[in-house]
C-alpha cells in the first residue's frame, strides 16, 4: 500500500499533511510516530475515507483508488480502529461485531450463527472475548477486541490501529501485541499510531515519523533507537527520564476517611478507603482498571455522592459538596475519559479552555461574557501548553486527541486549583 504527494488542509489554514509520502509492506507492522498535530491521524483518516485529501494519490495493490468513505475503504480491505471507540454498549460481542452485515435467518438476527462466526474470529486471531456478553460491562482492553474484531469480520487486510495502547494496562498491551503478531502472520497488516516508544520499538517493524504535517523520516525499526525517534519527533533532543528532586511536604491539603461509594450498578466499590495528600506532593493510585479509583476520582472532584467516610480539605469538611462548590474551594479534575466528561467537542476550543470561568472577571462582566477577553484567554493558554491549532474559534472535535488532552489539562491546571485530581493526565500527549 502507498499514499503519495497527500495534501491536506483544513478550515482555518491549518495544513495537516504536507506532500506525505508512505509505504507500507504487506505483513508487516508499520507505525507512524510523531507529536501531536504532526499530522498522524489525518492521514489515516483520509486512507480510511473519513477525510478527503486537497490532492495525491493512494494505492492498494499497486491499483490507485479513490476511497470517498470508510464504506469504501472496507471494500478495499482497510480497517481501523479509532482511539475512541464506536460500539453500542448496551448490545453484545456478537451482536457490535455483525452489527449492519449480520447473518439472518429469514429476515430475523441469526444470533447463534452469529456467535459462532465471532468465536471462531476471535480463536483464530488471538482475541479471545465472549461473544455473548454484554459491551457495556467488559473492560476497556475487552472492548478493543472488540473493536478490532468488527473490522477482521469486514475481512480487513489492512488494519490501522490509532493508539492502541493508550487505554489499556500493560497486561493488556502484551495481549493486544500477541494478537497483532498473530495477525501478521497470518498475512494482515497493521498500521500502528503511537506515542509510546518503547512499544513501538517492540513491535514494528519499520516507523515512518511524521513532524509538522510532513514526514521527516522512514527507516527499518532495526536501524532506531528511542533517543533518535524522539529527537526526529520534536526536532531537539529529548530527556527520555525526568531527574525527581527531593523535597519536603508540606501540610495535609486532602485527607480521606473511611470513604465508601457506590458503582453506576448500586454496587459498592469502594470500602473503608483512607488517604492523605500534603501540599507539594503527588499521590499516585495505582490499580487495575475496575478496582474503584474512577469511583474515587468522581467522590474527590464531585460527580459522585458518597455512601459513607468524610473528604476533608485543608481541614474542612467538604463531604457531599457538588462540582460547582469543589471547584470554588480550589479542586480541579482532569477525567479518564477527555471526549465524554473533559470536553464539549462540537463548542470552541476558546469555550472550553475557559469554561469554568466564564461567569467572572474578565471574562463576564454583569452577566455578560466577553468574546475578545475570550478569545485572548484562549491564545494565552494555547501557546503556553503548546496546543496545535490555527484558530481557537474552531471546534473542539477538530483537534487531535492529544491536542484535545492539552486542552483539558490546560483549562485545569489554569485554575491553579489547591487539589488536582487527575485520572491518567498523559494519556495520548507525545514525548515532548
Amino acid at each position: 500500500m502507498e499514499l503519495t504527494g497527500i495534501w491536506k488542509t483544513y478550515p482555518g489554514g491549518v495544513v495537516a499533511n504536507r506532500d506525505v509520502e508512505l509505504r507500507v509492506e504487506a505483513a508487516t507492522v508499520h507505525a507512524v510516530v510523531g507529536e501531536n498535530g504532526a499530522g498522524k491521524s489525518t492521514l489515516m483518516k483520509i486512507l480510511y475515507g473519513v477525510e478527503q485529501p486537497d490532492a495525491g494519490e493512494i494505492r492498494i495493490g499497486g491499483v490507485p483508488r479513490r476511497i470517498t468513505s470508510s464504506r469504501r475503504a472496507i471494500q478495499l480491505g482497510v480497517g481501523m480502529v479509532f482511539q475512541h471507540f464506536s460500539l453500542v454498549p448496551s448490545l453484545s460481542v456478537a451482536e457490535n461485531v455483525v452489527l449492519g452485515q449480520e447473518p439472518r435467518t429469514g429476515f430475523r438476527l441469526d444470533l447463534a450463527r452469529a456467535r459462532a462466526m465471532v468465536a471462531e474470529l476471535a480463536s483464530r486471531f488471538g482475541l479471545p472475548v465472549d461473544p455473548a456478553a454484554t459491551v457495556g460491562g467488559l473492560a476497556v482492553g475487552q472492548q478493543q477486541r472488540v473493536e478490532i474484531l468488527k473490522a477482521l469480520y469486514r475481512d480487513a487486510r489492512v488494519l490501522v490501529l490509532d493508539e492502541p495502547t493508550a487505554v489499556l494496562t500493560p497486561q493488556e498491551v502484551d495481549d493486544l501485541f500477541t494478537a497483532v503478531r498473530s495477525l501478521v502472520t497470518q498475512g494482515r497488516t497493521v498500521i500502528l499510531i503511537a506515542h509510546k516508544l518503547p512499544e513501538v520499538m517492540a513491535i514494528a517493524d519499520a516507523i515512518t515519523v511524521m513532524r509538522a504535517g510532513a514526514v521527516v523520516a522512514s527507516l527499518p525499526a532495526a536501524e532506531a533507537s528511542e533517543a533518535a525517534l524522539a529527537r526526529l519527533m520534536v526536532g531537539r533532543d529529548v530527556l527520555l527520564q525526568v531527574e525527581r528532586v527531593a523535597r519536603a511536604s508540606g501540610p495535609v491539603v486532602c485527607a480521606v476517611r473511611n470513604l465508601g461509594a457506590d458503582s453506576d450498578a448500586a454496587v459498592p466499590v469502594l470500602h473503608g478507603v483512607d488517604l492523605e495528600v500534603r501540599a507539594g506532593e503527588i499521590l499516585g493510585i495505582a490499580a487495575v482498571e475496575g478496582n474503584g479509583q474512577a469511583e474515587l476520582l468522581d467522590v474527590l472532584v464531585g460527580l459522585r455522592l458518597p455512601t459513607g467516610g468524610t473528604v476533608t480539605l485543608d481541614g474542612v469538611d467538604v463531604t457531599g459538596w457538588d462540582v460547582r462548590r469543589l471547584r470554588r474551594a480550589g479542586v480541579a479534575g482532569i477525567p479518564e475519559d477527555r471526549l465524554a466528561r473533559g470536553l464539549a467537542p462540537t463548542a470552541s476550543i476558546a469555550e472550553n479552555l475557559v469554561a469554568e470561568r466564564v461567569d467572572r472577571p474578565p471574562l463576564a462582566r454583569r452577566g455578560v461574557l466577553d468574546s475578545r477577553a475570550m478569545r485572548r484567554v484562549a491564545r494565552e493558554l494555547v501557546s503556553a501548553y503548546g496546543v496545535r491549532t490555527g484558530d481557537v474559534r474552531a471546534p473542539a472535535a477538530t483537534l487531535s486527541g492529544g491536542n484535545m488532552q492539552k486542552v483539558v489539562i490546560a483549562r485545569e491546571l489554569s485554575s491553579s486549583p489547591r487539589l488536582l485530581v487527575a485520572a491518567q493526565p498523559t494519556r495520548g500527549i507525545d514525548i515532548g
